[in-house]
């Protein structure tokens, strides 16, 4: 039979993800529209967001950090095309955007010495075989895979390459390890449901040295250009955006940081991912048909939570076939009104992907796990 109770917010998608609880459209009505972003009351807007940013995530006060177009791919791009080629690089993949990274590096940059270390889905590299001597990239949690590093304690404190993380779902659920990365980049759209389109940069005083000391061989794009006449371009970490921001975005960012402060800051925020992902875990305890797609808790997310279906009848269908059942499986649950969004990404295993943020109620997560089961005995019953 249908549970009875339905989760309040449906939205469990990854990204964009949920907006903060309680959010209304009247939370934007003090947006600086209609304004220059380079007025006043626009830059003004800029530098708050990128103040209150520092604060919650307790970023050291000598790190730069801006806000850059085309969101955390955004981001991450600027730092490869900027900072990458003096060196050997090592390149962590153990999901999609690890993937596209090594794709980068590799395919269009063309960097020779560059040493990949891949994971299947669920896995992480070993990580006691990544030289932080050489430049390291890799995603602190694997957004499409739901497997996170441990730690930061595979990076050497007197390291001499730089350390390029992509932390987009990390970012505000996560107690990062500030000196040991020496480049940090995620969204809006992910922790504090944001909205989407604006990327963050931070950059060490390690990554603004490798920036003056070093040119890459390959043309830069405007758009990639942190450097003015060899210098850092100390306008673009003065809320000198390089190209126009929402400034309806930027009071949507700035809503989501005051509700975070509001809750006690970051401890506060990895709470309520974790209390998320537990409610998640008790399910899955007691549920046959699922299991978690990473293979340990030490290395389990709880922000993008990874779920594979070990039923035999369905591992016995070709994964073409595991994919359209998943795709039945969630229009069900959306039909109902219950969940939206929680199919995994189209280049992991079939599966299932809940978000688990902040901005996510626990009592949402464990009023959704009846329904899961409901909707997979509907599945079953219906399928040939």
């Amino acid at each position: 039979m249908k549970p009875n109770l339905k989760p309040a917010n449906p939205c469990f998608s990854s990204g964009p993800c949920a907006k903060r609880p309680g959010w209304r459209l009247e939370a934007l009505r003090e947006a600086c529209l209609g304004r220059s972003h380079r007025a006043k009351p626009g830059k003004a807007k800029l530098h708050e967001v990128v103040s209150r940013s520092r604060a919650l995530l307790g970023m050291p006060p000598d790190y730069k950090l801006a806000i850059v177009p085309a969101s955390d791919t955004g981001a991450v791009e600027m730092a490869l095309w900027s900072l990458l080629g003096a060196r050997g690089v090592d390149v962590l993949a153990w999901e999609t955007f690890g993937e596209g990274w090594v794709g980068d590096i590799v395919k269009e940059l063309k960097l020779e010495d560059a040493r990949i270390f891949r994971a299947d889905y669920g896995s992480i590299p070993d990580l006691a075989a990544v030289d932080s001597d050489r430049d390291v990239v890799f995603t602190w949690n694997g957004t499409t895979s739901g497997v996170r590093v441990p730690d930061g304690a595979w990076i050497k404190p007197d390291r001499q390459g730089l350390t390029i993380c992509d932390a987009t779902s990390a970012a505000f659920a996560m107690d990062l390890p500030w000196p040991k990365l020496d480049v940090v980049t995620w969204s809006w759209q992910k922790v504090l449901g944001g909205e989407a389109a604006h990327g963050m940069l931070a950059l060490s005083p390690r990554a603004v040295q490798r920036l003056e000391s070093y040119k890459p061989r390959w043309p830069l794009p405007k758009i990639f250009r942190l450097t003015s006449k060899g210098k850092l371009n100390d306008g673009i970490f003065a809320e000198e955006t390089i190209n126009t921001p929402s400034l309806l975005a930027v009071e949507d960012a700035l809503d989501g940081l005051k509700w975070a402060e509001s809750l006690g800051g970051l401890p506060a925020l990895i709470k309520r991912a974790k209390d998320n992902l537990g409610a998640i875990e008790t399910w899955v305890e007691k549920t046959p048909w699922v299991d978690f797609l990473v293979a340990g808790p030490g290395i389990r997310s709880w922000t993008s939570v990874c779920l594979k279906i070990v039923d035999a009848w369905y591992q016995a269908l070709a994964p073409e076939t595991q994919r359209k059942e998943v795709k039945r499986l969630e229009a069900l649950l959306e039909a109902e009104g219950v969940a939206f969004d929680i199919a995994g990404h189209r280049d992991a295993p079939p599966g299932l992907r809940i978000w688990c943020g902040a901005t996510v109620e626990t009592a949402d997560v464990a009023a959704l796990t009846p329904w899961l089961d409901w909707a997979w005995g509907e599945l079953r019953r219906t399928s040939k």
